[in-house]
């Protein structure tokens, strides 16, 4: 998905940090890898002017798009964002919780908390209103997301297999295939997800 975030006046000093810190990282990992932007872009399957926008915090790359930086960079998005683990234990303040996306009619989603990748699990929540959905492309080989519904109901696709989860109910997919999620009722509805990513 490359859909940007709207930028809404109750979100923009959010969206405004994020994109902050996230070109901050970028540029921080490529330097520590001495990783050239026409390298990246090969790498991650992202355009070198794309690259260019995000570090000069221009564009509000898409979790699609943040998923395809960091796998390449063999990093977490929580690593991107500034949500991962650091030693022993610490406090995510909800101020430092990064709203990754906003969908047309006001939904959300939350990255909670993250450990540093490559191999990664991250907690996210989600809010999304009727006639909402979130595409993705697919996350890299093996990653499995584990969702339960805290309220309403959410449609998930992955590769063929549709399901509706209802609330109090929880599922397992994963997600190394295209997939989506959607809330087809006329009520909001809100999920967490776990995801894991392993790399060999």
């Amino acid at each position: 998905m490359t859909k940007k975030v709207n930028k809404s006046t109750d979100s923009g000093a959010d969206i405004q940090r994020v994109s902050e810190a996230v070109a901050a990282r970028i540029k921080a990992f490529r330097k520590q890898q001495k990783l050239s932007l026409d390298e990246l872009s090969r790498r991650a399957g992202v355009s070198k002017g794309m690259l260019v926008e995000i570090e000069k915090c221009l564009a509000n790359p898409s979790i699609a798009l943040l998923c395809k930086i960091s796998a390449a960079m063999g990093v977490s998005v929580a690593d991107i964002v500034d949500v991962a683990s650091k030693p022993t234990a610490h406090l995510i303040t909800p101020e430092e919780i990064p709203v990754l996306w906003r969908g047309e009619k006001g939904g959300s989603a939350r990255l909670l908390a993250g450990t540093s990748g490559p191999d990664m699990l991250e907690m996210w929540r989600w809010e999304m209103f009727p006639g909402e959905r979130f595409t993705s492309p697919g996350h890299p080989s093996g990653t499995v997301e584990l969702l339960h519904v805290e309220s309403g109901a959410l449609a998930i696709q992955v590769d063929q297999t549709a399901l509706l989860i209802a609330e109090g109910c929880s599922a397992v997919a994963q997600t190394d295939v295209p997939h989506h999620y959607a809330n087809d009722t006329t009520q909001p509805v809100i999920f967490t997800m776990t995801v894991s990513e392993r790399h060999s």
